[in-house]
């Protein structure tokens, strides 16, 4: 597993631990520690499960688990299907 898909579990995983439904960002950073370089990384695994549908964005730095997530986060690891959605042609 690479280092940002461990990064991902990790966010996913909080969702569990904290018992929640929803969590704001800065809440999600504590998946990182106090490293300014692994919030950094959080904070773009955020954004890599949002693009792919396993959280969705709640307005004012909140994020949800998806169905998908929520699976994911069961599983305890976030797996990759290939490219699609992130393929860019051109």
């Amino acid at each position: 597993m690479s280092a940002q898909e461990e990064t991902a579990s990790r966010v996913l995983g909080m969702f569990q631990e904290m018992g929640k439904d929803a969590l704001d960002l800065h809440e999600l950073f504590e998946a990182g520690g106090n490293d300014p370089d692994a919030r950094r990384a959080v904070f773009f695994a955020v954004e890599s499960l949002v693009e792919r549908g396993l959280l969705e964005e709640r307005g004012n730095d909140f994020y949800a688990l998806t169905d998908a997530g929520r699976e994911a986060a069961r599983k305890g690891s976030v797996e990759r299907k290939g490219s699609e959605g992130m393929r860019r042609d051109g």
